[in-house]
């Protein structure tokens, strides 16, 4: 009765994605909308689609997804590695695959804080003699 859903979560910068593969035609939804709607470029599209292409089961899964924070970028780059969590989950084979084009590895770069005395992260206030 209860059908197969795998889980992955992804995060880029300030985004969080949470992915559910479940069997089906390769449907791709983000916060209920479909992934042309949703996502205006091409790029972000191909951008959330590699994994499935690098393992071939672009047609075998349908994507549900649904992502908080961040702008679009960051927001396909979290969906990106969550799918990429998910499909570990479906077959421990796809490991070495999605390892090697990096798609497993959480990109650490955020926003630096601001600092105190500063006017941003490490901009200072204009220096003047007098």
């Amino acid at each position: 009765m209860a059908s197969e859903r795998y889980y992955g979560t992804g995060r880029r910068k300030t985004s969080v994605a949470r992915v559910y593969l479940v069997p089906g035609t390769g449907k791709i939804t983000i916060n209920k909308r479909d992934i042309d709607e949703y996502l205006g470029l091409e790029v972000l599209k191909l951008t959330v689609r590699q994994p499935l292409v690098a393992t071939e089961t672009l047609d075998k899964f349908d994507v549900l997804v649904n992502v908080v924070g961040g702008g679009v970028s960051g927001q396909a780059g979290a969906i990106r590695h969550g799918i990429s969590r998910a499909l570990l989950q479906v077959d421990g084979e796809y490991r070495p695959v999605l390892k090697k084009a990096g798609f497993l590895t959480r990109d650490p770069r955020m926003k630096e804080r601001k600092k105190y005395g500063l006017k941003a992260a490490r901009r200072a206030p204009q220096f003047s003699k007098r």
